[in-house]
């Protein structure tokens, strides 16, 4: 794992002689200098790294959230990272479900509700959605283009019943304030 600390503008033109072929390997293995990121063991670490003191979250503004990703390419893993995040930020966790009828009531029989909540494709949020104050979020569609649209990264600044409160981290809207239904 390589935890990026953005050292440069050498980044970019790094990893794309590494995608082109054109950093010597042997055994299709190639050595990675430093210039690309620091080495770290495990993904405890790896969090550190990129968020430090992140159980400071309330002190921090929303330029120093701007500046920090993790990202990951299964989402078992982004799961993990992310259960790992919310345990190390303050508050309590608020849970946020999914909306559990079927459009016809002869449905009901074919598709159990344990089996619908049960599932969990890519590009769709989980059956239940956990949160806490200050939490880096992403968004999965898009609802008011092209301030928030599907990638847009937000940063939870209030939790309410119905609708989350957060600041656009990305996109042409960096430091709005905006509010996302959470019945959407």
């Amino acid at each position: 794992m390589r935890a990026h600390l953005g050292r440069g503008i050498t980044f970019p033109s790094k990893l794309l002689s590494v995608g082109d072929g054109k950093i010597p390997h042997s055994n299709n293995k190639i050595e990675i200098d430093c210039d690309l990121g620091v080495k770290v063991g495990n993904i405890e670490e790896l969090i550190t790294k990129v968020y430090p003191d992140i159980s400071q979250i309330e002190n921090k503004d929303h330029q120093w959230m701007c500046q920090r990703a993790i990202l990951a390419a299964r989402n078992s893993n982004v799961d993990e990272i992310n259960d790992i995040i919310l345990s190390k930020l303050p508050g309590d966790i608020v849970t946020y479900t999914s909306i559990d009828t079927v459009m016809d009531q002869e449905d009901v029989v074919n598709y159990p509700q344990e089996f619908l909540n049960s599932l969990n494709p890519s590009g769709l949020p989980p059956h239940s959605l956990n949160l806490k104050i200050g939490a880096p979020i992403i968004l999965l569609r898009n609802l008011k283009p092209p301030n928030l649209c599907n990638g847009t990264r937000l940063q939870v600044k209030f939790l309410r019943n119905n609708v989350i409160v957060a600041i656009v981290l990305t996109g042409p809207a960096v430091g709005q304030t905006v509010l996302i239904p959470a019945s959407q």
